[in-house]
């Protein structure tokens, strides 16, 4: 492959890309737009392609998920912390050191290099967890290999107990309307996607082109009320380069090596999802809220598609779940870079 033209590349990465894409889709699967490029540009870069996205396009679609996230967090969750403070960070702060402690473990026995088990271990938003993790000198791959498998888990596992908690077969899922009629803010997104990255490229932030739109959109939304209109097929084209990128950037010697640790991965995903589902239950039974509203609240991870079963789930407090997926999230961002350098140092010792 790598003696085709660029362009020939492109189209052999590209249809592939969009079959598997629209197939995972079909079936269901979440970040099927993202996991679908992915996997056909892992095929493609451990071929021999030596095609990559363009940097100003991977950079605005990082903003383009900051913006995303940015339009999750809601004011709300401050007056759910002050009420329900103990519990929640307790909850979070439970979860980030299992995730630690399991990302430990497995660059401890060296089934992945570094940093790279903490930032796959950690349990966050997948895509923010990834383009972080390129900024600390993890790599970058096997990061997403960890997240996105637990996603796909998850959010499976997830979906299968709203199923058996509550009848679902009357609900139907929404039509999505790919090309809608531009909203006003659409233009406000794509600025700050562009401002953002430029301001985090001055103020020399990790992953400059993420943190500086998230920033900047959490500043908007929360202060001004500003909610980023972000059509599907915006969002669609955003994951897919994303996905581009990191499956690009695949060999033959890398995708061996996460095959070689896939067992491991999934017994540290199986381990996590096992915490988790008790933590929420020992959390329904201290506070006494709905069993569905702890189990979701404190799923590790997927925060998009346990947002989406939330809304759809009778009885589910999606406030609360909200509250502390958005509280962790913010944490391990926060706490994310200085835990890696310590790691790093331990490692290095």
């Amino acid at each position: 492959m790598a003696r085709a033209k660029p362009a020939t590349q492109w189209v052999i990465i590209l249809i592939p890309s969009a079959i598997v894409a629209i197939v995972l889709e079909l079936a269901g699967i979440p970040a099927a737009l993202l996991i679908g490029p992915m996997l056909a540009a892992i095929a493609a870069g451990v071929s021999g392609s030596t095609v990559r996205v363009p940097r100003p396009a991977f950079g605005i679609a990082q903003g383009v998920i900051g913006c995303l996230i940015a339009n999750s967090i809601s004011a709300d969750i401050f007056g759910l912390l002050y009420t329900h403070w103990l519990p929640i960070l307790s909850a979070v702060m439970a979860t980030l050191a299992a995730s630690v402690f399991l990302g430990w473990l497995i660059s401890r026995w060296r089934i992945l290099p570094g940093t790279t088990a903490l930032w796959g271990s950690a349990p966050g938003a997948a895509a923010a967890m990834v383009l972080m993790a390129g900024a600390f000198g993890a790599d970058q791959r096997l990061v997403a290999v960890m997240q996105y498998l637990r996603v796909i888990i998850i959010s499976v596992s997830a979906s299968l107990v709203a199923s058996l908690w509550i009848d679902t077969s009357q609900m139907a899922a929404p039509d999505v309307i790919w090309f809608p009629t531009p909203g006003p803010t659409l233009l406000a997104a794509l600025a700050v996607a562009a401002v953002g990255s430029s301001l985090g490229q001055i103020l020399r932030l990790p992953s400059p082109f993420f943190l500086g739109p998230l920033i900047i959109g959490m500043a908007l939304h929360l202060g001004a009320g500003l909610v980023f209109d972000l059509p599907p097929w915006l969002l669609g084209l955003s994951y897919a380069l994303i996905g581009l990128h990191i499956g690009l950037g695949f060999t033959r010697q890398a995708l061996q090596h996460a095959m070689r640790a896939l067992p491991q991965i999934l017994a540290s995903i199986a381990v996590l999802l096992a915490f988790c589902g008790a933590l929420g239950w020992l959390m329904s039974r201290a506070l006494g809220i709905d069993p569905m509203t702890a189990y979701l609240a404190t799923s590790p991870g997927a925060m998009e598609t346990i947002a989406i079963i939330a809304a759809t789930t009778d009885n589910v407090d999606v406030a609360f779940v909200m509250a502390l997926q958005t509280t962790r999230f913010m944490i391990v961002l926060l706490a994310g870079p200085p835990l890696t350098r310590l790691f790093a140092r331990r490692m290095t010792t």
